[in-house]
């Protein structure tokens, strides 16, 4: 759970924001006055507008949107109302617009009893850890702004318009369009519909989809894209004989993708292979920022292109804003977001789907024949993953597992930036952290070695399995 209360004995207050936003169970812990003060705090860290709020399709987030719109109003501020629309496309729209800032009402992969509220600044960046304190101190102190002013909600309906001229511009347009891919989307329920598919048909491409109306349930395969839940994405792909696949999640700033074999790809070995195309064909050298949880395959193909990496911990905002300080052109998380600073330092699944196109079609002609999606991912180094998560009671609890793996065997190293990643030797890795979206502790896991990494598995989950037992 992310938000947490001030308990009435505690003079300690809680952290309201997780890793991406404020979240909970709508009208649960996401309820209507929490909502309310929440925006009044905002309104009163922005200080001036305008704002532009948008949402996602969980079926809370249009009543959601229109009360945090009102309250804004009420707190002296000017909105930009820009409807249903993918997170990316709201930040897109907070920068290139000026805008004071951006409110977008996403829980992204949260269950479908889940909504959130995800502020960002003038950048289009989700604000900084030091400013969602700044807002939490305002809502536990209920420091809000007075004032005697009306002011008004006006309607953007040209943002996703300007958003994907943006990103075509990016790209190699008429390259892409002389090799008339073949794409398979899963849109999941989830509000990429509205851009994506429309992007991707500019670019001379073939689009055929599935789970594309946009639906709060998300009946299809859920909110979030994992390598599991994939499996009619892959069919479809080898079916059709297209040339890949990509499935987004719930607000569409992750993406992952699928080769033309129909083989669904974790989301930093696709950040590798795109990583290793920009600072080899487009920006040469370009400093690379990522979570500590990386694939060792994007340190390689940095060393290979003379590039410099810097690890922060998890966490889009943790990226995001390490890019904007060191004014980086490439980011990512191994969880399918892709950060493509051209554009935005932000996750951008539809903007992800360009740049594999223009990878595609650039390394085709670079090798003068077809090109594959399952070539270039051949590049790479074998290397075994393993990704998993456990429910978790609470925080304590999870900091209790924590303890105990660092606590156990006789690893090579430690690095305790995010909870505690496990260096087994120099090729082999268990990493446990608490998550901070949802009540779970999450385990990742790298080896060159597929039978030592199953043992490394087999024997943290013991030690996970026994704390929560």
């Amino acid at each position: 759970m992310t938000i947490k209360i001030r308990e009435k004995e505690s003079n300690v207050q809680r952290r309201l924001f997780g890793t991406n936003g404020v979240r909970g169970i709508y009208g649960r812990e996401l309820t209507l006055p929490f909502v309310i003060d929440l925006t009044y705090s905002l309104a009163t860290y922005f200080n001036t507008g305008p704002i532009v709020v948008g949402f996602d399709g969980r079926n809370s987030s249009p009543l959601l949107s229109n009360i945090v719109s009102a309250v804004l109003n009420a707190g002296g501020l000017d909105v930009i109302m820009a409807g249903q629309i993918p997170t990316p496309c709201l930040q897109f729209a907070a920068k290139a617009k000026k805008f004071r800032g951006g409110i977008m009402i996403t829980a992204s992969h949260n269950p479908p009893e889940y909504n959130g509220i995800k502020p960002c600044a003038n950048d289009g960046v989700e604000i900084s850890r030091e400013d969602e304190r700044k807002v939490e101190e305002i809502f536990y102190n209920r420091q809000f702004s007075k004032t005697d002013q009306t002011n008004k909600t006006f309607f953007d309906q040209n943002i996703v318009n300007e958003y994907m001229d943006k990103v075509l511009s990016l790209i190699d347009v008429e390259k892409i369009k002389s090799r008339s891919f073949k794409v398979v989307m899963d849109l999941g329920n989830g509000v990429q519909t509205l851009v994506a598919p429309y992007l991707i048909k500019k670019l001379g491409c073939q689009v055929f989809t599935i789970n594309s109306n946009i639906d709060g349930n998300f009946p299809g395969r859920g909110p979030e894209p994992t390598t599991e839940n994939l499996i009619s994405l892959s069919n479809m792909v080898r079916d059709l004989h297209a040339d890949f696949g990509v499935a987004y999640d719930g607000d569409g700033d992750r993406s992952l993708f699928c080769d033309e074999k129909g083989i669904i790809h974790p989301g930093d070995k696709t950040a590798a292979v795109l990583v290793k195309y920009l600072i080899n064909e487009k920006h040469n050298g370009a400093e690379i920022i990522c979570p500590i949880n990386t694939t060792l395959n994007v340190q390689l193909v940095a060393d290979e292109g003379n590039s410099n990496i810097v690890y922060t911990k998890v966490g889009s905002v943790e990226v995001s804003r390490e890019m904007i300080k060191r004014n980086a052109l490439i980011g990512l998380e191994e969880n399918g977001g892709f950060m493509y600073g051209k554009l935005n330092q932000v996750r951008d699944g539809a903007m992800t789907t360009g740049l594999v196109l223009d990878m595609l079609a650039n390394s085709s002609a670079a090798n003068k024949s077809t090109t594959h999606f399952s070539d270039i991912i051949g590049s790479l180094k074998k290397i075994a993953q393993f990704k998993t998560k456990f429910k978790c009671p609470s925080k304590e609890v999870a900091n209790k597992v924590v303890t105990k793996c660092l606590e156990h065997g006789s690893p090579k190293k430690i690095e305790k930036l995010d909870g505690a990643k496990i260096w087994i030797d120099d090729e082999s890795w268990i990493m446990v952290r608490p998550s901070g979206t949802e009540p779970l502790v999450r385990m990742y896991g790298e080896s060159i070695s597929q039978t030592l990494l199953d043992s490394k598995v087999r024997e943290y989950t013991r030690i996970i399995e026994t704390v929560l037992q």
